[in-house]
């Protein structure tokens, strides 16, 4: 499945962010590669939200981490504000040039305790990105930066300052480390699946706080999520992925309501009420997901789908466009 191309990409000033071909691999054992992300093209707006979605193991996080270089991708391009004189490729920078870019990009992970210092008190870790980027103290102005920004998550600087991570609950944690990646002053945030660690009553409020800060501070996001229902919620746009490659971009509420992919309509059929759009029917998923260190030739989704032909498994599907915003790479796309 799935396919490589750049049509889905969009021109014009309004671009933040353009990956190109971006490919992530990691070699395991003896003359073995784990093909994380293969050739993955898309881009971000400013103002816009991007979903990207998928099973466990599509390559979401990896893309989300190659995006901020961590670690540097295999291959490939990410640029921030493409197509303008001050267009900045992320993958040809310098170490000491990439710490002088990376305020615009900041990240929000998966676990948010694990992703905490243990050691350290709730300032200091939110201040911690103000004092690297100003090679020192931060002074009154980044003290009142610090309380605003924890103001804006919803937590009482004076009450949670001096405390450590272990004595608050998940969902505070997270919002600690959303004001963390805020105090830099962001314009893009990639959420690495922001509430899949958190209960289902704490979930809805981390989502509202995110659409607030992205209101107040002027954010373009990037959201992961295996939740079909959450993408559809918070995203303009929604790109999904299976075993390291794009199957399907488009506008949110049309992908969903009428997804042209197989693997598309299968994910959103298994999904419960109220991501389902299409027919159980449509669920049928065959055999196993394949390993990532020997994908299929061709569609590597051939495997699996039902509508699998030879062509599938001589020749990768190439994206092609639907109509408007709404982009598949298939040999048998539903119209």
């Amino acid at each position: 499945m799935a396919g490589r191309g750049t049509v889905q990409l969009r021109g014009g000033e309004d671009a933040i962010l353009r990956v190109e071909n971006l490919v992530q691999e990691f070699p395991v054992g003896r003359n073995r590669v784990v093909h994380a992300v293969s050739d993955v093209s898309f881009d971000l707006l400013r103002g816009e939200t991007l979903g990207i979605v998928g099973e466990s193991g599509c390559g979401k996080s990896t893309t989300a981490r190659a995006l901020v270089q961590l670690p540097p991708p295999t291959s490939g391009r990410v640029m921030l504000d493409p197509d303008s004189e001050n267009e900045v490729d992320l993958t040809g920078l310098s170490v000491n040039e990439l710490r002088d870019v990376r305020p615009r990009l900041q990240m929000i992970f998966q676990d948010p305790i694990s992703s905490l210092n243990p050691r350290r008190r709730v300032r200091d870790i939110v201040s911690e990105g103000l004092e690297i980027w100003s090679d020192g103290g931060i002074g009154t102005e980044g003290r009142e930066r610090v309380d605003e920004v924890l103001h804006a998550v919803g937590i009482d600087p004076a009450a949670a300052a001096s405390h450590r991570p272990h004595q608050f609950s998940g969902g505070q944690c997270q919002r600690i480390s959303i004001a963390r990646a805020l105090t830099v002053d962001p314009e893009i945030l990639i959420c690495d699946e922001p509430v899949s660690a958190l209960d289902v009553s704490v979930q809805a409020k981390i989502l509202n706080l995110l659409e607030d800060m992205k209101v107040r501070y002027d954010l373009s996001l990037v959201f992961i999520s295996h939740d079909l229902s959450v993408v559809r919620n918070v995203s303009d746009r929604v790109v999904v992925m299976y075993l390291g490659k794009i199957c399907e971009v488009g506008d949110a509420d049309r992908l969903y309501e009428a997804p042209a992919h197989p693997y598309t309509r299968a994910l959103l059929a298994s999904a419960p009420e109220p991501a389902r759009s299409v027919g159980v029917a449509d669920a049928v998923l065959g055999d196993d997901i394949p390993s990532p260190t020997e994908p299929p030739s061709g569609c590597r989704f051939r495997t699996r789908c039902p509508l699998a032909i030879e062509k599938c498994a001589t020749e990768e599907p190439e994206m092609q466009q639907m109509d408007g915003d709404h982009f598949v790479a298939c040999h048998l796309p539903r119209v």
